[in-house]
């Protein structure tokens, strides 16, 4: 451990679909932390679920061509014990096929104590209050929402609840669990064009547009092989908004200038947003009333889903009737948003004045004041 500095455990990969990414966003954590503040240890998990000592490198996490990054699961395994006393600690250094086998000469060897864990996650077993439960046991403050709130702003079903309950607009849709379908009543409701999506996923993993009826049931099942909970949408007009909320040591809330997205494809699909061109116009051009009605409804989000740290709200707003107030809808919250070189969470927050290096520096520093346990 560095003399004076905060240790940070950078945790990414995962065993979702977003594992990839995850990498992709750690790897501009890596590169962006204050090294005169911060000493970073990378910890990666490998698609089943293997703790290991995880590349320092941002290069090896970085995206080449169209060959995403992975984490190497046959790397020193590490864990975190539910004891608080222990830090992180090393179980073996040689994983054989039959899974990890304890090296006794250096089973146990501590790798130093863990001051925070920044857990750059997306999705399953990352993103829905698993890591953040084992971390609570293990007494280790993190950057983000707690377990109630990572657990509700990853499934779409319930954090619509919630938003709704808050008098927030979102879309209207059903929810089909296993062995159920789409009913002909809604079907008629919700019209065409539908978005199919799972109900616990990201990065648009698994996200059909359905502009043909027919196309319908193929849309569902490829949104099952993600989730076998899914939602299908009724399509919202409008542009596609998003807002980056921050939450600082002190406990305020504030919610960055909008971000404006286009893109080439029909919706803002995982190519769109990782592979191929798309844009993001920060501040969007949008008068500054409905900027402000923006940042609002991205703070009540944030509070109804009781988040902590940050979260990006997405929105779609509809300003096509100059006669009217313009229509702002939820679309989703993000409590764990990219912050791979693309992404908008970083560069809207850049724009609105705190850059990339500052804005890690709020994150860490409210985890480290925020602790663990209720608050």
């Amino acid at each position: 451990m560095t003399e004076g500095k905060v240790r940070v455990a950078v945790v990414f990969g995962g065993r979702s679909s977003e594992h990839a990414i995850s990498c992709v966003s750690a790897g501009s954590v890596l590169t962006h932390l204050d090294p005169d503040r911060f000493e970073a240890v990378p910890v990666g998990i490998a698609r089943d679920g293997a703790w290991v000592v995880g590349p320092g490198d941002p290069e090896r996490l970085a995206i080449h061509g169209r060959e995403l990054p992975e984490v190497d699961g046959s790397a020193d395994a590490v864990v975190f014990p539910a004891e608080p006393s222990r830090g992180l600690v090393r179980l073996d250094t040689e994983r054989g096929a039959g899974g990890a086998s304890v090296d006794t000469a250096r089973a146990g060897e501590a790798l130093g104590d863990v001051d925070v864990v920044f857990p750059v996650l997306h999705g399953a077993f990352g993103e829905d209050g698993t890591i953040q439960g084992l971390l609570e046991m293990a007494g280790v403050p993190y950057v983000g929402a707690g377990v109630l709130a990572s657990a509700v702003g990853m499934d779409k079903e319930f954090a619509k609840k919630l938003l709704r309950a808050e008098g927030l607009r979102v879309a209207d849709g059903v929810v089909l669990r296993p062995g159920t379908d789409v009913g002909f009543a809604d079907r008629d409701r919700l019209g065409l064009p539908l978005f199919v999506k799972p109900a616990r996923a990201g990065s648009s993993m698994g996200v059909t547009r359905v502009v043909d009826p027919a196309a319908l049931d193929a849309a569902i099942a490829a949104a099952r092989e993600h989730d076998p909970k899914v939602l299908v949408e009724a399509a919202v007009p409008g542009r596609e908004i998003e807002c980056a909320v921050l939450e600082f040591p002190d406990g305020t809330v504030r919610a960055s200038l909008p971000a404006e997205l286009s893109y080439g494809g029909e919706f803002y699909d995982f190519e769109s947003k990782y592979l191929d061109v798309s844009e993001l116009d920060i501040p969007a051009k949008i008068d500054d009333e409905t900027v402000e009605a923006l940042r609002s409804q991205a703070v009540t989000a944030f509070r109804a889903l009781d988040v902590q740290g940050l979260a990006r709200v997405d929105f779609f707003v509809d300003d096509s009737d100059p006669s009217r107030t313009p229509e702002i809808t939820v679309n989703e919250v993000n409590t764990m948003p990219g912050f791979t070189p693309s992404s908008a969470f970083p560069k809207m927050w850049a724009v609105t004045g705190l850059d990339y290096r500052e804005l890690l520096s709020v994150l860490v520093d409210t985890a480290v004041a925020r602790g663990t346990g209720l608050r």
